[in-house]
């Protein structure tokens, strides 16, 4: 179920906000969102609603463990314990195929590939309950009693397929005592409102044209530079987006989520890009992979070994392929870079330079990451480059050129700060305003667009 959907948003959000401000008491809330996120799961994942039942009994059951046994090796034991099973688990769904596909490949056997889905989600999830008990074990979060609550947290609707990658201790007072206002409820209609319109009215679009350009026949350097810039705003206003609409949910409902981006295109390094590119799944590697292993505090070898470890995982967490694999190893080998020598030279260059650095490698590596697997990434690189002879602009390139100007222009304003510093300019009469009308007008176009049954993918359902 999709939140920029029309079941979602006029038949499942609706039902659950009626019962949920009707619930008396936070537990019996949290029991209605519980249940609520079972459903919206089971809507679109029948069978593996029972994966994050298990998840969630799991991750219970060995924190309480863990917390009374605190120092003890059985807290170590337990610990390992939950790790296995959410790894086991991520691994089994997401990478048994992706291995036995590169055994036959390599060996030239014919193993048979098991052919099981993947469940929505699960990277998100998975990711979401490990950082719980190692935060448990770790003495920074107190072990939740109830299993009701610890469900909530796991099965948590707004942030429960595509995150941000919410920890427990980001919303552990919240699921015991939240405030409901007005206020609150009117920033997160707002912020859902945003988010919406830029899934609809500039992923979408943005995705349209990705797709026209995989559809044609009449390929050229030119096309393949329009569908590079264009993938790289779908999936910078797809995610973030979704991030938005995740975040004003989580408002309506009491909660304060972490925020995912931060105008990344506006960055100066790839360092910096990380810093503000899904900040939560940075967030997440860096406390419980890169420090772990001694961080940069630590011989020279060991923390480049930490780095290439973090940045391996990180593309294989995206999907597994080996083009993600190439993606992660892409940046990790940059940063190094950055770290060792080119961010000396960094700073010494025009911003402008370093924007067109950064924008120049960001748009090469989504393109990689887009690629059907290493020959796409051979064959979509190529291109951008002329490889083959293939022409420089074709008439389709130039017709899709003058058609998406407009958009693409749009969406470029629209990853700065731009609009938001000159919003920030106008006094607080117009905004009394503008606010709602914007509000309810990004609703309204939005919801045009999805009940025409415009096209309305969602990239990262896929992760």
């Amino acid at each position: 179920m999709l939140f920029s959907g029309a079941t979602f948003l006029y038949a499942f959000l609706p039902v659950i906000l009626l019962f949920y401000f009707i619930a008396p008491g936070v537990k019996a809330k949290n029991y209605v969102l519980l249940l609520g996120s079972l459903v919206f799961y089971f809507f679109g994942e029948p069978v593996y609603v029972l994966l994050l039942i298990f998840s969630s009994l799991s991750d219970w059951l060995h924190s309480i463990y863990i917390e009374k046994h605190r120092g003890e090796k059985g807290a170590k034991i337990a610990l390992i314990s939950s790790i296995v099973i959410n790894l086991g688990m991520l691994g089994f769904f997401k990478y048994t195929d992706f291995l036995i596909g590169t055994v036959n490949a390599v060996l030239g056997t014919a193993i048979p590939k098991t052919g099981v889905p993947l469940p929505i989600g699960i990277s998100f999830f998975t990711f979401q309950t490990m950082s719980y008990t190692i935060d448990v074990y770790r003495g920074r979060a107190h072990a939740q009693k109830d299993l009701g609550t610890m469900a909530t947290f796991v099965c948590l609707f707004p942030q429960l397929i595509a995150g941000p990658i919410v920890r427990y201790v980001d919303v552990a007072a919240e699921l015991e005592d939240r405030r409901h206002t007005l206020e609150g409820a009117a920033l997160g209609i707002r912020r859902f409102a945003f988010g919406m319109g830029k899934k609809v009215l500039i992923a979408n679009v943005m995705g349209e044209l990705t797709q026209i350009f995989r559809d044609s026949g009449d390929k050229s350097v030119l096309f393949y530079w329009l569908y590079a810039v264009a993938y790289a705003l779908q999936i910078y206003f797809d995610f973030s987006g979704y991030s938005d609409m995740a975040i004003g949910l989580g408002a309506i409902f009491g909660f304060k989520f972490p925020e995912n981006f931060n105008y990344p295109y506006i960055s100066k390094s790839i360092t910096e890009f990380w810093r503000r590119w899904h900040m939560t799944l940075g967030g997440w590697f860096r406390d419980y992979v890169y420090i772990p292993l001694g961080g940069n505090r630590t011989t020279k070898w060991k923390w480049l070994r930490n780095i290439a470890v973090v940045w391996i995982l990180t593309g294989l967490w995206h999907g597994a392929e080996w083009n993600f694999v190439l993606w992660g190893v892409l940046f990790g080998v940059l940063l190094i870079v950055e770290k060792l020598w080119l961010g000396k030279l960094l700073e010494k260059l025009p911003g402008f330079v370093n924007h067109v650095y950064v924008l120049f490698v960001v748009v090469l590596s989504f393109v990689v990451f887009n690629a059907a697997g290493l020959r796409g990434v051979v064959s979509d690189i190529g291109g951008l480059f002329g490889a083959g002879g293939i022409p420089l602009v074709s008439t389709e390139a130039v017709y899709y050129l003058r058609s998406y100007a407009v958009a693409i222009i749009i969406a470029i304003i629209g990853a700065t700060p731009i609009p938001k510093l000159l919003y920030n300019k106008l006094t607080e009469a117009p905004k009394v305003v503008l606010e709602p009308l914007a509000t309810g007008v990004l609703l309204v176009l939005s919801t045009a667009l999805i009940i025409n049954g415009s096209f309305n993918p969602f990239l990262y359902f896929r992760f």
